[in-house]
């Protein structure tokens, strides 16, 4: 027997920031959910990317960087420790692919710990996250009530989209009725 809250997973959803969000760390941020249970939540903000070349933390791994080749944000908990994202392309078996857990459809969390050659021919882009955003249990619930965000469907490319600048709005506009027309929000809504 499921419980209710197994049958509301968010995991492999989006979180998309509201304009009323007013956490610096969450402006205009996409978040990409990896767990969602009674434990709580953990995700990684899909569009901060920062100047820290892969190579230069994660030199074996630099050559499955996707574009931009740079370690990403993932959000302001353990920022000292890294994640990676990876799509599957294709129609492949993946059930059973060695250093790749599968998160949502083709989307999965890479073992850093992994020798890259054993995926390397497996894998599409990956992408590297120094930190990840987290809550507590009950409080993604409890700001999904005051609006702070949008919950939309992911895509695989969302991982590993070439211009993170634009990801929020690309999101949103996919959507349909009223989320589409968010994404023409003004950067600041005074110079409106």
């Amino acid at each position: 027997m499921s419980t209710m809250t197994e049958a509301v997973s968010l995991a492999g959803r989006l979180l998309v920031a509201t304009p009323a969000l007013t956490d610096p760390n969450f402006d205009r941020a996409v978040v990409l959910l990896l767990d969602h249970d009674e434990e709580g939540t953990l995700g990684v903000v899909l569009n901060r990317p920062t100047p820290v070349d892969v190579e230069s933390v994660l030199e074996p791994w630099a050559e499955l960087a996707g574009v931009p080749a740079v370690v990403f944000q993932g959000g302001p908990v353990a920022l000292d420790s890294a994640l990676a994202l990876a799509v599957v392309p294709g129609d492949q078996p993946i059930e059973e692919l060695l250093g790749w857990r599968r998160v949502h459809g083709a989307i999965g969390l890479v073992d850093l710990e992994a020798p890259p050659e054993l995926l390397a021919s497996e894998l599409g882009s990956l992408r590297v996250f120094a930190g990840y955003a987290g809550w507590g249990p009950g409080q993604l619930e409890d700001e999904l009530l005051e609006g702070a965000w949008y919950v939309v469907e992911s895509e695989p490319g969302d991982v590993s989209v070439p211009d993170p600048g634009r990801l929020w709005r690309a999101v949103l506009r996919r959507q349909r009725g009223e989320l589409a027309m968010v994404a023409t929000y003004p950067d600041d809504p005074s110079m409106n």
